[in-house]
């Protein structure tokens, strides 16, 4: 019992519950590594043997204010690492500061063991290119659809595009700018993939 308070004394941790059902998800930072618990599952990774990490903007319709981490071992293995946990059958609470202190806190142990693992953020550059792409069309085709409301004097129907569009806009607009894709050093973990 004093070696896990000891050890849990010199690390920080963090823990979220990625469904109603089933146990939580939780992470500490040891002097040895990260250490994880996931579903009857659990391990130890040296900070040297993580060989990525990717962060993410991932907001779901429960919660839009959600982000995610992503840390790979260089021998094989992916954790995911999110910043809501569910309550409720209705409730996803956020933890902010929780997640923000941790991810930090990872970057800066990585650091000092001397990890070389690439760090990422976003979705990756196929995937966005296809989002733009996707979004482009789209574009075309409510400009074409308000010009031909305005030709046929439809205004009700110009006005709903242009609500729908704004909507979409401020929906969809958070998501591709904060999910551009870029590398980023240790020392300077992107703000607008943390919450």
């Amino acid at each position: 019992m004093q070696v896990s308070n000891a050890k849990a004394a010199s690390g920080t941790s963090y823990a979220y519950k990625a469904s109603l059902i089933g146990s939580a998800h939780r992470f500490e930072l040891t002097d040895e590594g990260l250490s994880w618990h996931i579903a009857g599952r659990s391990g130890l990774w040296r900070y040297d043997e993580i060989s990525a990490v990717r962060l993410s903007f991932r907001p779901v319709s429960m919660q839009q204010h959600r982000f995610r981490a992503d840390v790979s071992r260089a021998g094989g293995g992916r954790i995911a690492i999110l910043s809501t946990s569910w309550q409720t059958a209705a409730l996803m609470a956020p933890q902010d500061n929780g997640f923000r202190d941790f991810i930090v806190a990872l970057h800066a142990r990585m650091a000092k063991a001397g990890s070389r693992a690439t760090l990422t953020a976003g979705l990756g550059a196929k995937t966005y290119a296809a989002v733009l792409a996707f979004l482009a069309v789209l574009t075309v085709a409510m400009t074409g659809l308000l010009i031909r409301a305005l030709l046929i004097g439809e205004l009700a129907g110009a006005l709903f595009i242009l609500g729908f569009a704004a909507l979409f806009a401020w929906q969809v607009g958070g998501f591709v700018r904060r999910n551009r894709p870029q590398s980023y050093s240790f020392d300077d973990v992107p703000k607008a993939l943390l919450p």
